[in-house]
């Protein structure tokens, strides 16, 4: 199977979002003129410096994985917070742990605690805590896109994420 993606970034390299830039990733599992799988973040609220946290950028972005999307292994430079609204994302970790959780932010139950060479599926309701350097892998394994909002909170100028 031939896999291509092309990955469109801003002002951070290879940032995901950090500096409030989207990202489109498309990943083609066919022939070359098949349309490609297409991964799009998109930055919804962003501030530097928020109080308690000087040197660092305060992120919101919304992330849509469509069907067959795959997500490469990559990491954090800082921590991350992914709330899963529509659709299920099969995730793995592959160094570092991660933690699968459910309600409300003030109330949250902690589902599992994700170690290496683990996967799960987060569904509609559940969200991911990604401490920094954790690295991981995901995928849209389902026939729905999936609809990800992503909270980061990085030292200003770092990418979002960094390939793996």
């Amino acid at each position: 199977m031939f896999l291509r993606r092309t990955v469109l970034s801003g002002v951070a390299g290879l940032s995901l979002l950090a500096s409030g830039v989207g990202l489109g990733v498309a990943v083609s599992a066919g022939a070359a003129d098949d349309p490609p799988v297409v991964v799009t973040r998109q930055s919804l609220a962003e501030v530097a410096a928020p109080p308690g946290a000087p040197k660092r950028t305060l992120g919101l972005s919304k992330v849509v994985v469509m069907p067959g999307a795959v997500l490469a292994s990559h990491h954090h430079p800082g921590a991350q917070l992914g709330y899963v609204a529509e659709g299920v994302l099969t995730y793995t970790v592959e160094s570092g742990s991660a933690r699968l959780m459910t309600g409300p932010g003030d109330d949250a139950t902690l589902v599992r605690k994700i170690d290496p060479g683990t996967t799960v599926r987060v569904k509609p309701g559940q969200w991911l805590v990604e401490e920094q350097d954790e690295v991981h892998h995901a995928r849209n394994a389902g026939s729905v896109p999936i609809v990800i909002y992503i909270a980061t909170l990085l030292r200003t100028g770092d990418p979002a994420a960094i390939p793996d």
